[in-house]
């Protein structure tokens, strides 16, 4: 059991949004809070652009894999943080306790983004980049 409270960030599919808010969260915050993620329906992997635009910003997912909420102990989260719609709709009661914390912060989903790889990447970057100041602000 960690000393920290747990705060898990939840998404569909664990390979983009919530891997990106994660590590923004562990960044910002892991001295407060024992930071975990998970998704609702599992991903295969973590989105490959995923890697990519965190490593531009010095975080290394590329051994990382996607976890299903199941495997997350019950009463290990107090804040829990839900980074898109589908999830929120679907969110396990298990997380909405009476003491469990709940925001719910939708982003648009870089998975499903169309278009050439650099167009990709580039939806990829602007939502990393939106995620990451509204971390950095709740921290503070």
């Amino acid at each position: 059991m960690n000393d920290k409270p747990g705060l898990l960030v939840l998404c569909t599919g664990n390979s983009a949004r919530s891997q990106m808010a994660a590590s923004f969260f562990r960044h910002y915050a892991g001295d407060r809070f024992h930071v975990l993620s998970a998704d609702t329906e599992p991903a295969e992997r973590v989105h490959p652009l995923t890697v990519e635009v965190m490593r531009e910003k010095g975080v290394d997912l590329s051994t990382t894999e996607p976890v299903d909420y199941r495997d997350i102990e019950d009463g290990a989260v107090q804040i829990l943080v839900i980074v898109c719609d589908g999830a929120s709709k679907s969110c396990p009661a298990a997380f909405l306790g009476d003491d469990t914390e709940r925001l719910l912060w939708p982003f648009d989903d870089p998975a499903a983004l169309e278009g050439s790889t650099e167009e990709k990447l580039t939806g990829f970057r602007r939502i990393r980049d939106e995620i990451e100041p509204k971390i950095r602000d709740w921290a503070a």
